[in-house]
């Protein structure tokens, strides 16, 4: 079956990565073709390896980068002029970044500081913007007044520390918070342009797996984050979801 779509998922591990791709990429689901991008070369092919094999036909492509600006722009080229995705169209991108920092306040330094924020917040600009090129490109920029469609969804994986933080976090709610900010004033200019953009809060821990823990709600499953995101990449201008709380059903707050 010919893919429907392209996805862009940055921050492919063997967790949340695999089944937000795995849902993606199956035909019964989303019927994607998926670009995965992370740092390490090795992570990535197992990743790739483990979608291949549970969907044979899938289209999965690896594409390893950082979050700095040259290598991002570099990855999004690549995926561009990449033949598996030729004449594909960009459908929804991801932004899934694990990036932590913990230090007592006095211990941190300025430059260990902002070097968190770049490496975060930086990497979310550019992989953002990068992405709304993209869906304009592939779709015209006419907006919804003018009868467009809806271009593609936006979406970026956040924490609780987007809205609170302990303790020694300064620079990691420094650059969660940032992150959430940044996709709020991006949903309310691009929005009418047809540009659908999602923050999520991932409160509690996420495994690729259907264990015990997942069933009895202590731990939330990466097919089930996967499916929430598809569902989001399928929601209509009548009614556009921007934040949403995931949690399992027996997780504190």
């Amino acid at each position: 079956m010919h893919p429907s779509g392209l996805a862009i998922l940055l921050g492919a591990g063997p967790n949340t990565g695999t089944g937000i791709a795995r849902v993606l990429a199956h035909p019964s689901h989303g019927n994607m073709a998926v670009a995965l991008l992370a740092r390490r070369p090795e992570s990535l092919k197992g990743v790739a390896d483990s979608l291949r094999a549970f969907t044979p036909d899938a289209v999965i492509e690896t594409f390893p980068t950082d979050t700095s600006p040259n290598a991002l722009k570099k990855a999004f080229s690549d995926i561009r002029q990449h033949e598996s995705f030729r004449d594909l169209k960009l459908r929804v991108a991801i932004y899934s970044v694990k990036h932590s920092s913990k230090k007592p306040f006095l211990d941190e330094t300025y430059g260990e500081f902002t070097e968190s924020l770049e490496t975060y917040v930086g990497g979310a600009f550019t992989f953002a913007q990068e992405s709304i090129k993209r869906f304009f490109a592939d779709h015209g920029e006419e907006g919804l007044d003018a009868g467009a469609e809806k271009k593609g969804t936006l979406i970026f994986t956040g924490t609780l520390g987007a809205l609170r933080c302990n303790a020694e976090y300064a620079a990691y709610g420094a650059g969660r918070a940032s992150v959430r900010q940044l996709a709020q004033t991006l949903a309310r200019e691009m929005s009418a342009k047809g540009i659908h953009v999602v923050h999520t809060i991932a409160n509690g821990s996420i495994q690729d797996d259907q264990g015990e823990d997942q069933k009895t709600g202590k731990k939330m499953s990466a097919d089930a984050v996967g499916k929430t995101y598809l569902w989001l990449s399928e929601q209509e201008p009548c009614l556009w979801t921007h934040e949403l709380d995931m949690r399992p059903a027996q997780e504190k707050f």
